[in-house]
Order: C-alpha cells, then structure tokens, then sequence
C-alpha cells in the first residue's frame, strides 16, 4: 500500500478528506531552492472553490512547512507541508448502511481496505488531497521557472464548449498562470460558466478537456522503454481524482494521416536543432527533443450528483437506491488544472534530476 511516487525527487501525499490534516512529504530537493510562500498561497487560491460553479465546502488552506525549509530555503532534507481542514461536515457521511455511490472510490476502497477506510468525504481518495500536491508542485514550478522552463493548463472543452488551443505558448502560458478560470478565448469563459451553474441547477455535473504545454525543456529528458517522458507522465497524471484519458498532441485525431505527414522534420533555427512541426508533442522515444511538450487529459464528470441512482447495500447485500447530500462541485475541471500543473512539475523535476542530479534545481 504505497503512496510515494517519483525516484530521485519522490513526493509522498498523506491525510484524509475529513481528518485534521492533508499533507505531502518531498524527499531529494536540492539544497537552496527558495521557497515562497506567497506563490504557494497563489497556486492554492486557484484551486480553491469559488461561486455556483464549485463545492460550498470553501477552505483556507492555511498550510504550514514544518521541515526541510530553513530562512526561506530548502535543506535538501525532507520537506513535509500540512494543511488543515477546517471546513468539514462529517454528519453528511454518517451511515446506518454502507452503500458506495457510484462513480467515487467507496466500494474499490472498501475492498482494499477491509471496511477500515476513512470514508468520509472519500477518505484518502478525495480531491482534497490535491490541494497538498498543488502546495509542493508551488515550490517546484517556482524553482523550475528559474530555469526558464514554464508549465500551462487550460480548459480545452467543457460542457461540449470549446476554447481554442495554443498559439504563443509563452504568452498563453504567462496569461493561463494568472486567471482562476483559465481559457484561452476570454469569451468562451461565461459560457463554460454558465453551463456549468445549469448542470447544477439541475443537481448534475459537467466535465472536459484540459490541455498542457510545457515550454524550454533541454533535448534529451527521459528514459528509453520504461521510464519514458510520456509513461511517467500519464503514470502521475492518473493519480489525480476524475481523470479518464491522455493524449500527446492530437494523437488521436492525427492518427489517420501518413507517415511522412505525421513526422515532424528537423530544421536548425537559432542556431538550434528544432522541427517544423510538432505533432509528436516534443518527445521521441520517450525522451525531450527540445520542442514543447503538449499533451491532453479526459476529466469526467464530477460522479458527486444529486439525482437518484441505483447501488447496492453492502452490508445487506442487496439492491438499493441512493441520493446523495453534502457540499459537492458541478465540475472540477476548472480546479483540476492547477493540480495538473502541479503534477507535471513534480515529474518534470524528477527526470531533470535523473538526468543532470538532484543538485540541478539548486543555487
């Protein structure tokens, strides 16, 4: 039962959705990268719930680094940061019969666990997890920009409503680090808005598309076969809640042309190797080509929906019904794509570590 991930930089997320705090341990930070708090509570504030479109259940998330920093740098021992929730309402949870609703964790948590989960709220398996990994993912894109290498996430379609893709990735990228809905197209915003405040009207829930790029990697990042850039990615983007799906480029639009189409052809500009196109989302074999790295998540629904649906009891074993009550959000996938920034940082920063040593992100 493990909950690390990475090699040289390894992050290790613990706590609950309803217990006293959530948490994350990062272990092999190099020594001397500066931690700003500030940037930290800017990156939780985007991910924080806001109107109709989100969850009532609004925290502050007043985190605390209480190893592995010391006069506003790292130590390049562990770093643990915990966050508190403050804002919970566990009688919403509180069951007489234990019936899993559809679409979250319950019964696959259950199973796992043998009936001693923390269920409520979804325990370990909620996205209020998210919120500890978008605190560490803070100190490793602030540390990663240093190196001019940017990450940015937009709504690429929600509510069948479509935002348009990159076109200056890193104007796009500076404008998407500063909005709280972020889209590309200022206008698709309300609509996306208001499409999702209907779903809620309607006790139902909406998902999308989020689209990632990430700019000013070196060539050469990744490993052959089974640590490829791509595997490790979609490895760590899995981990996080209502993600189904991940394509690099347009993969599976792309898909049905040739061969000499699909190639990208390599050509010195700059006095760099580049190439003329990037459908191959800047990765061969697993490993950076110098290009920026382009890739797709599938996030579904919210599964928390108020109409009725059919489960099971687990303790009767029989057929039931069930309609859910609490504090739940229409749509995550505004506040997902922090988190998925957050994640790609994480990953990025291992595998420059692999590549250069643990010292790279260093002074």
């Amino acid at each position: 039962m493990k909950n690390t991930f990475g090699s040289s930089i390894a992050v290790t997320l613990f706590g609950e959705s309803h217990g006293d705090y959530i948490g994350a341990v990062i272990d092999g930070l190099a020594p001397g990268i500066a931690v700003n708090e500030k940037f930290i509570f800017s990156q939780l504030a985007l991910r924080r719930p806001a109107g109709k479109t989100g969850t009532k259940r609004v925290e502050k998330d007043k985190f605390s680094i209480v190893s592995g920093v010391f006069e506003g740098r790292t130590t390049g021992t562990p770093l643990c940061i915990i966050i508190p929730n403050e804002n919970v309402k566990s009688a919403d949870y509180e069951l007489s019969s234990f019936i899993p609703r559809p679409g979250h964790a319950d019964f696959t948590a259950n199973k796992k666990y043998h009936g001693f989960e923390d269920y409520r709220g979804g325990g370990h398996f909620s996205g209020r997890l998210t919120a500890a990994l978008v605190a560490a993912g803070a100190i490793v894109i602030d540390a990663l920009r240093q190196k001019d290498i940017y990450i940015g996430t937009h709504i690429a379609r929600c509510a069948k409503i479509s935002d348009r893709h990159f076109r200056n990735l890193k104007e796009d990228i500076d404008y998407l680090n500063k909005q709280k809905f972020a889209v590309l197209d200022s206008a698709k915003a309300e609509s996306m808005q208001k499409a999702i405040k209907a779903a809620a009207a309607q006790g139902d829930s909406v998902g999308g598309i989020l689209e990632t790029a990430v700019t000013g990697l070196p060539a050469g990042v990744g490993e052959p076969w089974f640590d490829t850039l791509e595997g490790v990615l979609s490895h760590a983007l899995f981990s996080i809640p209502a993600v189904k799906g991940i394509q690099f480029g347009n993969a599976f639009k792309d898909i049905d042309l040739r061969g000499s189409e699909y190639n990208d052809a390599f050509i010195i500009k700059d006095d760099k190797v580049q190439t003329k196109t990037n459908k191959n989302a800047g990765i061969n074999g697993g490993i950076t080509n110098g290009m920026p790295i382009i890739f797709s998540l599938a996030v579904k629904p919210t599964p928390s929906v108020f109409t009725e649906q059919k489960s099971v009891d687990l303790m009767q074993m029989k057929e039931t019904t069930l309609k859910i009550s609490g504090r739940h959000d229409p749509a995550i996938i505004h506040r997902a794509r922090v988190v998925v920034d957050s994640v790609t940082a994480l990953v990025i920063a291992d595998m420059l570590a692999q590549r250069y040593g643990t010292d790279y992100l260093g002074e």
